[in-house]
């Protein structure tokens, strides 16, 4: 006897969505080309969703991000007359139960969100959706897609099941399901789009999914810092961290120094101080997926070098970000009492970011992909900056980093400060390994996001 009442409720609540769906799909065909891009993440810590936001305005279309907006994403995203940023409420676990209830319940809470989210948008030509995270984002922005006429786009950054499997164990029941749901539902967007051939090989042979690849590209703000600029960013960061600021001895109430540059009071010209630091800069999320302790022991080994009495110079390492181990790794650093090491771990404003890049002399990557299959898209920025990179070696690394060429490929500490030492010594060497790599990136004339994505994205969404 309740079968015919639950029908009834079913039909109740699916009446509204599916004339609001018929509504929409006429509104779409009326009103201008929109796309909705949708990040289950901090849109601030998302710059390859941001890029899409901007590409695809600098097309015609008007956008709106969906996302968590936990930081300050790009100035040029906030005064686009064309992107709109709607925030998005992340939803808790429960502390009580068992994990996979935990878990479902907050599956299920962000399913229901993210439809109302979607349904009650401007009608959309495209869904733009990062994954991961996929779950439960991709059948919901699928479902709404089929029910308002908008066809469904997955950018590939990397396996959610993969990074799950981090911290549960790759043959747990929550991986094994969320690895079904990623195949079964990857199936049904339109178009794919992925970051490495390797992993569109991955996603033909063992998903039957076929993606495009677009690499991961520096933005145009990417570039070599001009030494006034480098100079004024010295001085700011100097405000709140020691390193950046100039040694006692060079302190003259006529000259304005940083402990790298400094600008003559005559002419204003800014100079490279002599007998500088060297800058060193490694970007990260404060994950357990970066091992540290690499970073950290060859630190370690060059601040006995130094003081051993070899020809290195005082060497200044910034690493950037924010995430869950930061002050674990913050009171470790403090715990070596490294002596011509400094190490500082400022939080940079998405303006500052790259004009950090662009000063440095040299950039360290210890990103280790979960699934083997995606690149390290700090890398790409630093390159961008013509930054020569020292990167520890995983699966499809080679397809960005050319060991030798543009950079070095380490597998542990040992390796990696026997490349600081090769790298800094007779700093700074004009003809050194380390200038020579730069020469190389800078005559490399590399492909510029802006570019690649008018070749390769614009015509998959120009077809309708």
């Amino acid at each position: 006897m309740a079968a015919p009442y639950l029908l009834l409720l079913a039909l109740a609540l699916l009446l509204p969505l599916l004339l609001l769906g018929g509504w929409k799909r006429w509104r779409r065909g009326r009103a201008a080309r929109h796309v909705v891009v949708v990040v289950l993440g901090d849109v601030g810590c998302s710059p390859r969703m941001q890029y899409h936001a901007l590409s695809l305005a600098k097309c015609g279309f008007s956008v709106t991000i969906l996302g968590f907006c936990n930081s300050k994403p790009r100035d040029e995203l906030l005064q686009n007359d064309r992107i709109q940023i709607v925030g998005l409420t992340e939803f808790k676990s429960l502390t009580v139960g068992p994990r996979v209830l935990q878990y479902g319940v907050k599956v299920v809470l962000q399913a229901v969100y993210l439809l109302w989210k979607l349904t009650w948008r401007e009608p959309a030509d495209y869904i733009f959706l990062q994954n991961p995270p996929g779950l439960p984002a991709i059948a919901v922005c699928w479902a709404v897609g089929r029910l308002c006429g908008s066809e469904l786009v997955i950018d590939w950054h990397n396996y959610g099941y993969s990074i799950m499997g981090l911290v549960h164990g790759p043959s747990h029941p929550l991986v094994l399901l969320a690895k079904w749901y990623e195949k079964l539902c990857g199936r049904l967007s339109r178009v794919n789009l992925c970051v490495t051939n390797a992993m569109r090989e991955d996603l033909a042979e063992n998903w039957h999914i076929r993606a495009v690849t677009l690499y991961d590209r520096p933005a145009s703000f990417f570039k070599e810092t001009p030494l006034d600029l480098q100079h004024e960013l010295f001085l700011k960061l100097a405000r709140t961290h020691s390193a950046f600021r100039a040694c006692s001895e060079h302190l003259d109430p006529g000259m304005e120094r940083s402990a790298f540059t400094e600008r003559d009071p005559r002419s204003g010209a800014v100079t490279h101080l002599r007998g500088r630091p060297a800058l060193l800069i490694s970007s990260t999320s404060w994950t357990e997926d970066e091992d540290f302790s690499i970073l950290l022991a060859a630190l370690e080994k060059f601040d006995q070098l130094t003081l051993g009495g070899e020809d290195l110079p005082a060497l200044v390492c910034v690493i950037t970000g924010k995430g869950p181990l930061k002050e674990y790794y913050s009171r470790l650093i403090g715990q070596k009492h490294l002596q011509r090491v400094q190490v500082c771990t400022p939080w940079l404003e998405a303006e500052d970011y790259p004009l950090l890049l662009g000063s440095a002399d040299l950039g360290v990557c210890l990103h280790k992909s979960s699934s083997g299959l995606d690149l390290p898209m700090k890398v790409v920025d630093m390159f961008g900056c013509c930054l020569p990179v020292c990167a520890v070696n995983f699966g499809c690394l080679h397809e960005l980093v050319k060991h030798g060429e543009n950079g070095l490929v380490f597998e542990d500490s040992e390796e990696l400060a026997a490349q600081l030492q090769m790298l800094f010594s007779k700093f700074p060497d004009p003809v050194g390994k380390l200038s020579q790599f730069r020469k190389t990136l800078r005559e490399s004339e590399q492909l510029r996001w802006d570019e690649s994505w008018q070749r390769t994205v614009l015509p998959l969404v120009m077809d309708t």
